[in-house]
């Protein structure tokens, strides 16, 4: 039985995956979207931890470190120069203009993200962790992403 279960769930993990990947073509703004939203929570998850809103959980570490590696591989693709509007998009054009850092950047932060991984074993590891992942989140926004009102 929990072999069938988890034939099942690598199924829908993969039909999820290329779902992912045919919005992503068709839709790069809303897959971007997705993919800064799911940051966010991952993101969120840290950051209680840190403040002490939420015991340290390594498994949710982990996990949000996986997602930030896995959007830190994903995003450059989604930057085609037709997606410069529209789609009611953050993307400032600073990004089309000097995609070699933007691009830079998201290397930067998987490579975080993958050291996060590596290091984080209790709340002061994932304390200290924070502050480079922190820093590339907010870097990168500080620079290539609209302010909204």
């Amino acid at each position: 039985m929990k072999l069938r279960t988890a034939f099942a769930a690598a199924a829908l993990a993969a039909v999820a995956f290329g779902a992912t990947a045919v919005v992503a073509q068709q839709d790069p703004i809303a897959a971007r979207k997705a993919i800064m939203k799911s940051n966010g929570a991952a993101m969120g998850a840290l950051v209680k931890m840190t403040k002490g809103e939420s015991p340290f959980d390594l498994a949710t570490a982990k996990k949000s470190f996986a997602t930030f590696e896995e959007a830190a591989a994903k995003m450059p693709a989604l930057y085609p120069a037709d997606s410069k509007t529209g789609g009611d998009t953050s993307a400032a054009p600073k990004i089309w203009e000097d995609m070699a850092d933007f691009k830079a950047k998201f290397v930067k932060f998987g490579e975080d993200a993958k050291a996060a991984d590596a290091s984080v074993k209790d709340l002061d590891t994932l304390k200290a962790a924070m502050g480079n992942l922190g820093k590339n989140c907010g870097g990168c926004h500080e620079v290539y992403r609209i302010k909204k009102s």
